[in-house]
């Protein structure tokens, strides 16, 4: 039988195909989406796709390719984009990580870890690579969208027009998307429309860690580094993010000098700017900056803490936090003192929903950082920088000189830095006016020596005005932020001294009462005609309401400025829910 078969093949005629080259020679030859495993998501840092241009050995050349065709590639392109990140978050699990969340940016949804490695830990920011097929129709509708929507130069440096814009490029370049790829499915649709508004409207995959909420500070140092962040929980991380060129990062700086009416060039290489979010921007150009063009976004929160979630941390002990409300109450001048990055303004903005909400209070800033709950009365002023020709500079003495003319009730100064600026800020604390500012120094002794010597150079017998110093501290070994010092200022004519109030025990992590106050109640006593018996009983009223929010986990900025709200209009009702432990009875009124 063998035999046979063996002759049956030799008399098997094998039939040849002629292909004439001239019939191609002019055919494109599209790309390969074999399903071999090089042309899916390889596992690194960021998955990937990888679409080779040489045509697979198993398969015949491809001639011609229908757009129906092309559309299934990129459906099937996209499926195995999901596919590989999912693994790739099944295995990150796998090897233990640390933490993992989403984040959301114009529907547009990515994954992030953050991992200990051997060296360091890492922030790893999972964002679909676009194959070639994607990336050159997601161009087409780029291209459509720009000719189809009209935006005028007034809108785009409106940051309240901004919303608005970015609506209707969303809307058109969804109609696009749908009819291009009618069979996408909804989650892969919503990031492609993502992707496109940060790649238009932003600053590409930085728009994810912008809005990450877990950041408090992302840095580019240069193209030749990866990103760094600071986050909220593990302190300064690496990312598996890296800017390619040069370039790009220059553009980034203009987008966001464009945006505030601004440039940097390299006759102008610094940029102080912010985002249409609030987030503070300051740009550096090569080569002021050696390495590279670098770039550092401090966030601006979305979600302020609240004195709430300081007592609730233990940044602040419960009865400072009865203290101070005690103290802006009835008008008393309070000074912020504190390291770099150790929570002032923090504190400063927590405190702020204390005020009545008949009161009318006027904020100067460098950069707009506080946000004060609805019910307040305020009117925030900002400085401005000069332009390229030296004009249109506005600057803290001169908004602090005028809303002397405002009428203020409260004056908040973000931070005092000059002579004359703190000179008009005393001299609005003499005239009757409360104010709040900040000032770099670490101790209640340090904030007397840093006001009393240059640069600020007060004569010691004004911090009399000061009614009280609170001084935060910042352990960066356990990444703590507490509040070290409540101090009080006692003034001879030539000489000024702290008492201090309360103080913090590290090794404890306890804040505990260290003397009595020598003339802060006594001046509050004296102002509201209140005996040291009503003070007291006020003062445990308060506590008790404090108390009750922390149990309650009312820690939201509006929510808890509803309750200032209706301490201050009817306390009765307040303290009838806090005696019931009902938080609906006020929050639902």
């Amino acid at each position: 039988m063998a035999k046979k078969d063996k002759k049956k093949n030799k008399n098997r005629k094998i039939k040849t195909i002629s292909i004439n080259p001239k019939n191609i020679q002019n055919k494109p030859l599209l790309p390969d989406f074999g399903d071999n495993e090089e042309s899916q998501a390889s596992p690194i840092s960021k998955p990937s796709v990888k679409l080779s241009d040489k045509p697979s050995a198993k398969t015949p050349l491809p001639i011609k390719k229908s757009a129906k065709e092309n559309k299934e590639k990129i459906l099937k392109e996209m499926t195995k984009i999901k596919e590989k990140i999912k693994q790739k978050e099944e295995e990150n699990y796998r090897k233990g990580t640390l933490d993992s969340y989403e984040i959301e940016v114009d529907k547009a949804k990515v994954k992030v870890d953050i991992k200990k490695e051997t060296a360091a830990i890492i922030y790893n920011l999972y964002v679909p690579e676009i194959g070639i097929a994607t990336a050159s129709l997601l161009n087409e509708i780029r291209n459509e969208l720009v000719t189809a929507t009209t935006v005028s130069m007034k809108e785009i440096a409106d940051p309240s027009a901004f919303k608005s814009i970015k609506k209707r490029f969303m809307d058109e370049a969804e109609k696009l998307i749908e009819s291009n790829l009618p069979a996408l499915n909804p989650g892969m649709k919503e990031f492609l429309i993502g992707k496109l508004m940060q790649d238009m409207l932003g600053l590409g995959e930085i728009e994810f860690l912008v809005n990450d909420p877990n950041l408090e500070e992302i840095v580019i140092p240069s193209s030749k580094e990866p990103i760094r962040i600071y986050h909220k929980k593990y302190g300064w991380l690496q990312t598996n993010l890296k800017i390619a060129k040069e370039e790009e990062i220059v553009n980034y700086s203009n987008i966001v000098a464009r945006r505030v009416g601004r440039q940097i060039t390299v006759l102008t290489p610094l940029l102080d700017a912010h985002l249409v979010t609030g987030d503070r921007v300051n740009s550096i150009l090569y080569p002021i900056a050696t390495k590279g063009n670098t770039i550092t976004i401090r966030k601006f929160a979305r979600d302020p803490y609240t004195i709430i979630d300081l007592i609730a941390n233990k940044t602040c002990d419960i009865d400072v936090a009865t203290m101070l409300w005690l103290a802006i109450e009835y008008e008393m001048n309070v000074l912020i003192s504190g390291g770099t990055a150790s929570g002032k303004t923090v504190l400063l903005n927590a405190c702020m929903p204390f005020i009545p909400p008949n009161h009318r209070i006027i904020s100067v800033e460098d950069t707009r950082e506080l946000m004060l709950p609805d019910f307040l009365y305020w009117c925030p002023l900002v400085t401005r920088t000069p332009n390229p020709e030296g004009k249109g500079e506005v600057t803290m003495l001169q908004l602090l000189i005028n809303c002397l003319r405002m009428r203020p009730d409260r004056i908040i100064l973000g931070e005092m830095r000059r002579q004359e600026e703190a000179m008009v800020l005393f001299e609005a604390m003499h005239t009757g006016h409360s104010v709040y500012a900040t000032v770099h120094a670490d101790s209640a002794a340090e904030t007397i020596s840093r006001l009393t010597n240059p640069p600020l150079n007060i004569p010691p017998n004004l911090l009399k005005a000061v009614n009280l110093n609170v001084v935060m501290f910042r352990d960066r070994k356990r990444g703590l932020r507490r509040i070290s010092q409540v101090a009080e200022f006692q003034t001879n004519e030539d000489k000024a001294e702290p008492n201090i109030i309360y103080r913090w025990i590290p090794e404890q992590d306890k804040t505990i009462k260290h003397s009595e106050s020598s003339r802060f109640f006594e001046d509050i006593s004296r102002n509201t005609g209140m005996s040291e018996e009503e003070l007291n009983k006020d003062l445990e009223e308060k506590k008790k309401i404090l108390s009750f929010l922390v149990k309650n986990k009312t820690r939201d900025l509006n929510e808890f400025g509803k309750v200032m709200n209706i301490y201050y209009t009817n306390r009765e009702m307040l303290m009838e829910a806090v005696r019931k432990e009902n938080i609906k009875m006020i929050l639902e009124e």
